[in-house]
């Protein structure tokens, strides 16, 4: 996907349709988290849970077009600011083969320290690798 460095994919099963026959829209949150889980491991290198230091704070979806059974859903992810302890990301999902729009979204994730129960400010090093993905966020 172009502009998205990170591309989570995955296939439409049965089970994420509804009485309509399309994918649910609530299912659509799943694929956005999924890619959002996916690119915060990728970007900071890291994995296992211990490295799901952030949480979510806000998502806004509009939907563009119904996704099918069977057909490949591709979400591309790009973080677009940074600030002192969060950060906001934009995806796009398509259909995979015909790369047909199927839904925008915004998200707004915070740095989060578990035990304290509180944000933290976004250390430098996880930041330097957030803003090596998207150099004219080091203008922020």
């Amino acid at each position: 996907m172009n502009g998205f460095p990170f591309t989570y994919e995955t296939e439409v099963r049965f089970r994420d349709l509804d009485a309509m026959r399309h994918v649910n829209n609530a299912t659509f949150v799943t694929y956005l988290e999924s890619a959002r889980l996916g690119w915060w491991l990728d970007v900071t290198r890291r994995d296992g849970l211990e490295a799901l230091d952030l949480i979510l704070a806000r998502t806004e979806i509009d939907y563009r077009a119904p996704a099918f059974f069977g057909e490949a859903v591709r979400v591309g992810v790009r973080c677009v600011s940074v600030r002192r302890s969060s950060f906001a990301l934009e995806m796009r999902v398509e259909e995979g083969a015909s790369g047909r729009l199927l839904a925008e979204a915004r998200k707004v994730c915070v740095y989060y320290d578990f035990k304290a129960q509180r944000s933290q400010p976004i250390p430098a090093p996880i930041r330097a690798l957030l803003v090596a993905q998207n150099p004219g966020l080091a203008k922020e």
